[in-house]
């Protein structure tokens, strides 16, 4: 959401072409709401500062398992990359969430068929082909075929077309008169 409010603000958009002055570029504290005055020197280094990592499940093979599911997931948010990628706070809640379904003893497949039925196929980078994403499965494909039909029956169009009929005498003397003036 921070994302989104510094995209709107000054330092956002000019952020994003290098123009903006250090204060606007410094990253927004997510408990801060977006407000016209400038960030203290103070506010500004302690904004800077690179976040700690996120603590790592207590067991890595928890962990290797979860990295393995959540790059099979997208991100609700940022929707172009994985739920693993993405540093988005829904992104986190939702990896946090996936680790207590495998503490509790789910499979991948729980898991993924959780997710599934609270967010939808959305969720999913890769969904099943069932008749709820045929669309996405095959939408490309028919909309290749039909472009491709209605450039053929252009093609076609075009070469049974017949040529222009010359030009009559009076005309062709219109245009040599025309051309000389």
């Amino acid at each position: 959401m921070t994302r989104w409010l510094r995209a709107l603000t000054l330092g956002g958009v000019l952020g994003w072409a290098g123009l903006a002055p250090a204060w606007a570029q410094a990253p927004m504290p997510a408990n801060r709401v977006a407000s016209a005055t400038p960030a203290t020197p103070a506010t500004t280094a302690n904004a800077s500062r690179p976040r700690e990592a996120v603590p790592l499940a207590e067991d890595p093979v928890l962990e290797a398992r979860l990295i393995e599911i959540a790059q099979e997931l997208r991100c609700m948010v940022c929707q172009n990359e994985s739920l693993a990628s993405s540093h988005a706070e829904l992104a986190e809640d939702l990896r946090r969430e996936v680790r207590e379904l495998m503490k509790e003893g789910k499979t991948n497949d729980e898991v993924r068929d959780f997710l599934v039925e609270r967010y939808g196929d959305f969720v999913l980078y890769r969904p099943g082909v069932k008749p709820l994403t045929w669309v996405l499965w095959f939408g490309p494909f028919l909309l290749l075929l039909l472009a491709l039909t209605v450039l053929a029956r252009l093609l076609r169009a075009r070469r049974q077309a017949s040529p222009p009929p010359a030009l009559t005498e009076a005309q062709r003397e219109r245009a040599q008169s025309l051309l000389k003036d």
